[in-house]
């Protein structure tokens, strides 16, 4: 029986990701182990990890995340008032496929849409 998916994303810096998930998103580190070249960070029951890949070029990176929350508005409000920048195409808005969304890029161009149903 499946049990859960925890998605892995490229990141070309260990210190930049981390502090970009925990400082403007709210993530916290997950684990008590420092694993060189790789980073789990969790919030609520969300969790992410990620590889080091140093060559990576941000602009071709495919990367994406769909994350569904229960209170999109609150979690819009905090980004915001943490002055993380949304994506210049992601604002907060309803769509046609009736969710609520709004976007990020992390500091690799991760994709990080996050939802809520209407």
């Amino acid at each position: 029986m499946l049990t859960d998916i925890n998605p892995k994303l490229p990141m070309r810096n260990k210190k930049v990701t981390r502090d970009f998930y925990l400082n403007q998103l709210g993530f916290k580190e997950y684990g008590s182990a420092d694993f060189e070249g790789y980073l789990m960070v969790q919030k609520d029951t969300v969790q992410i990890h990620f590889f080091e890949f140093k060559e990576l070029n941000p602009k071709e990176n495919y990367g994406q995340v769909y994350i569904r929350t229960d209170d999109i508005e609150n979690l819009y409000q905090t980004l915001l008032d943490n002055k993380t920048r949304i994506h210049p195409n992601g604002q907060l808005e309803v769509k046609l496929w009736e969710q609520k969304e709004f976007s990020v890029l992390d500091p690799d161009y991760n994709l990080l849409t996050f939802g809520q149903g209407i």
